[in-house]
């Protein structure tokens, strides 16, 4: 297969992809027409780069955008936020159209489904091999043989994040977590509430339960694609959350992703399971913190392994000639170590770029060793489109667990049968 040539395709899943996606078009046409790049035009070559970077992030990027800008009279580019699903969905409704922006950034999870539609471009043609050794290889995103994201930061992953003020030292397996959080959860006034919590996250969302799922041998797919949700694993991962709400006592009864973010802040929890997205906001919130990994499961001796991403650039498949050639000058700008450097000043991402990385910006930054070190036992996030059948199938048998309205081993059934039913549609 050509660099240049499309990759190949199971008939029923990208038909039923593409489909979706012409529905969409049809919504949403109008839009299109009035607001995309690639429309005809006079003067310097008008170019978008779509995003869902967060403010601290966002204003980085339009920074980097302004320089290049005017250095490349020749061009005039406009950079556009849009949150993580709709950006998915607006640019496969563009690029259906033969529209959208020349340049797309999110997580390494969006490559598989848009390369399947054939809505973003090889890449290996803009790069030398000197340039990409460059890079983490972790960051270099293939799909099916070909390289469609070049990430410009990786990670994305949970981690503990700990108050030292309640907390000087993280807990380092899960008895001591159990041990230790006892003793952090407090009733100050006595009217029987917890006004302080020893640990919160949004639990009830799979995505935030995977790392316990890691931490007992579990994962949920396997190498070629199939879900593996109705394992021994999976049972005791769901166990084990249920035991740190229902016995140990020592997270709150509910939990969403406000609640625990708010507790936190106000210094009514001493940890955290969250991201990097998150970490700005707590420093603005005054809270003295730090990030290590999530305790090793005792009774496994495994680490809690969160789901790894990178993030960063692919390119519209429709941007061609001076167009494209343009693009690939500006990606190769937002892909280098100096604009790199930026973001991790600005919010702490750990760079896609090994010189960046060896800069002191990087090196003294005082959460990288903690964010590094979650990462090394962190599992990478799977691309294919497979994945979000298996999002979808957990969500509601978790969710039940939890209620107690099923034991855990129904669950893991449930979510195996359904993920397999919910990819055997998608591919018809």
């Amino acid at each position: 297969m050509s660099l240049n040539s499309k990759p190949s395709l199971r008939a029923g899943q990208a038909t039923r992809l593409r489909e979706k996606a012409k529905h969409r078009w049809l919504l949403s046409v109008f839009f299109l027409l009035a607001t995309c790049s690639c429309a005809s035009h006079k003067g310097p070559v008008r170019m978008q780069v779509w995003h869902q970077m967060q403010p601290t992030d966002r204003a980085v990027l339009e920074r980097a955008v302004k320089v290049w800008d005017a250095q490349h009279p020749e061009a005039t580019v406009t950079v556009l936020y849009k949150e993580t699903e709709e950006l998915r969905t607006t640019f496969q409704t563009a690029a259906l159209a033969g529209l959208g922006p020349e340049l797309i950034f999110g997580p390494s999870d969006q490559v598989g489904p848009l390369a399947i539609m054939r809505f973003i471009q090889p890449m290996e043609p803009f790069f030398t091999e000197e340039e990409l050794a460059e890079f983490d290889s972790a960051c270099l995103v293939h799909f099916r043989g070909h390289l469609f994201q070049v990430a410009d930061r990786i990670g994305n992953h949970l981690t503990l994040i700990y108050n030292k003020r309640l907390l000087p030292e993280p807990p380092k397996d899960s008895d001591e977590l159990i041990r230790v959080g006892k003793e952090l959860t407090k009733d100050f006034d006595g009217d029987g509430r917890i006004d302080q919590w020893a640990l919160v996250w949004n639990y009830t969302e799979p995505f935030f339960f995977i790392p316990f799922l890691g931490g007992f041998g579990g994962w949920v797919m396997d190498e070629e694609g199939k879900p593996t949700l109705n394992t021994q694993g999976a049972v005791a991962a769901f166990e084990f959350v249920k035991f740190l709400r229902d016995s140990a006592r020592i997270i709150p009864p509910e939990s969403d992703y406000n609640a625990a973010d708010v507790l936190f802040k106000e210094g009514r929890a001493a940890m955290l399971i969250n991201g990097p997205w998150s970490w700005g906001g707590y420093a603005e919130a005054g809270v003295d913190f730090g990030l290590a990994r999530i305790p090793k499961i005792t009774k496994t001796g495994l680490w809690p392994s969160p789901m790894v991403s990178p993030v960063g650039y692919s390119i519209n498949a429709n941007a061609e000639g001076k167009r494209l050639e343009l693009a690939a000058e500006l990606l190769k700008y937002l892909l280098s170590a100096e604009v790199q450097l930026e973001y991790v000043k600005a919010s702490s991402v750990i760079p896609s770029r090994l010189a960046a990385r060896r800069d002191s910006n990087f090196i003294e930054n005082p959460w990288m060793a903690g964010a590094v070190a979650q990462l090394e036992v962190g599992r990478p996030m799977p691309i294919v489109p497979e994945l979000r059948a298996i999002w979808d199938a957990m969500r509601p048998s978790y969710q039940l667990v939890l209620s107690g309205a099923i034991p855990p081993a129904e669950a893991a059934r449930r979510m195996q049968d359904e993920a397999l039913r919910k990819i055997r549609e998608m591919n018809e």
